[in-house]
């Protein structure tokens, strides 16, 4: 009984390598996948967007006392431009994000379309007719803009456009106020941020909607969070309304992700031998009890059945649905495990015992990976109730007459 038992440990220590191996290959060709194919999902589709509000800029020359060479004030004092802002009296911005995930290769990337449409008026507080320069940052330099339009009161400006910085001047009217509407459609990847500036800054009468076309999105660490939220069909309404804010945090909406299937796939395959242990534990069990005779040559092929769901989930998962490809490895590693023994043991105990057993700890532990942070809860469940179950299966046996018997 002892060297039984010591051949199926070296079957289930060689399987457990070939996992290792097969773990580290699928890690090595996500990585290798994601270093080639994302530069050009980036040249494609951009970066992650970060969008900071326009400035408006004038020039006023200045005065600057010169002496002569006597010392005394010179008649006529030097002049020099001098730099100044219009401050933002009003920020009424609409941003629609619509989700555009693409798979390539052993990984998914959220890929979004935006459509920006901001509405901000500056106050000239002199008693001067201000040429202002409207500049407003591009959200990303690498990126492609649709209908770009710069507006100052309905007017249409022309804009021009370096260095990812659009600009457009126009005349200002003194103690009145100017209405710049700025819109485009472009393209991101991963997130949509709209930044108040690097340090602490105030904002006035500012409001921020945003209409998406799903759910599950997410917001960044030390971000600002939506002041109302609701449902608008199969998306979200989110809307940031303040009055007199001072912050040093952004708003930033991050898209949803779906499950990665290398990494997961990789997940499922480095956990094997877990659920190989367990297998052949209450099998070994399960056959001792009963008194059935499975050779550790069984146990090699059965351990085989194991793998073969895991190398064709590693494979499989690059050209179909992860769903789909974990459903197929299932049925064919089932359907190996049940013809196998049928012919091995009996038909009902393939099926209706074996097969079960397989399902509860291949299928069913290794789908727990689709359920990020219940995994460990549902595979430590999993197992005390194994224990559970064997423990009052087993409390009669002898154990010391079992291990004693001959083994044919």
């Amino acid at each position: 009984m002892f060297k039984r038992i010591a051949a199926i440990a070296f079957i289930f220590f060689c399987t457990s390598l070939a996992w290792i191996i097969l773990g580290t290959t699928i890690s090595l060709r996500t990585d290798s996948s994601g270093s080639e194919i994302q530069p050009r999902v980036l040249s494609n589709w951009g970066t992650p967007q970060t969008q900071t509000q326009p400035t408006a800029t004038y020039i006023l020359p200045a005065a600057i006392p010169v002496n002569d060479d006597a010392g005394k004030p010179a008649s006529k004092p030097q002049t020099q431009p001098r730099f100044s802002s219009l401050p933002i009296e009003s920020s009424q911005i609409h941003v629609d994000l619509h989700l555009d995930q693409r798979k390539k290769g052993l990984l998914w990337y959220s890929t979004y379309r935006n459509n920006f449409d901001g509405a901000y008026s500056f106050k000239n507080p002199t008693d001067r007719n201000l040429s202002v320069t409207f500049a407003l940052h591009l959200p990303a330099e690498h990126a492609v803009y649709d209908d770009m339009r710069m507006m100052l009161d309905d007017s249409p400006l022309s804009v021009t456009s370096q260095a990812g910085i659009a600009r457009a001047t126009a005349f200002v009217n003194p103690q009145s106020e100017a209405k710049l509407r700025v819109s485009y459609r472009s393209q991101g990847l991963d997130s949509w941020t709209y930044s108040f500036g690097e340090a602490a800054n105030g904002v006035r009468n500012f409001t921020l909607q945003v209409n998406t076309d799903f759910e599950g999105f997410n917001f960044g660490d030390d971000t600002l969070s939506p002041t109302s939220e609701r449902a608008d069909g199969t998306g979200r309404e989110l809307t940031w309304q303040y009055t007199n804010l001072v912050s040093g945090f952004p708003i930033s909406v991050r898209m949803p992700e779906k499950i990665q299937p290398g990494p997961l796939a990789g997940r499922i395959s480095f956990f094997a031998p877990v659920s190989l242990f367990f297998f052949f534990f209450v099998l070994f069990i399960l056959c001792t009890v009963r008194g059935i005779d499975l050779h550790p040559m069984n146990y090699f092929f059965l351990g085989c059945t194991f793998f073969s769901f895991h190398l064709l989930l590693a494979y499989l998962v690059d050209h179909i649905s992860i769903h789909l490809a974990f459903a197929i490895s299932s049925a064919v590693s089932i359907f190996l495990l049940v013809s196998y023994l049928r012919l091995v043991v009996s038909p009902r105990f393939a099926l209706f015992e074996a097969g079960l057993i397989q399902f509860v700890y291949l299928v069913l532990f290794s789908y727990a990976f689709f359920f990020d942070g219940f995994t460990g809860l549902t595979i430590t469940i999993g197992a005390i109730l194994t224990l559970y179950i064997v423990m009052r299966t087993t409390a009669r046996v002898q154990w010391a007459e079992v291990f004693a018997r001959p083994v044919a």
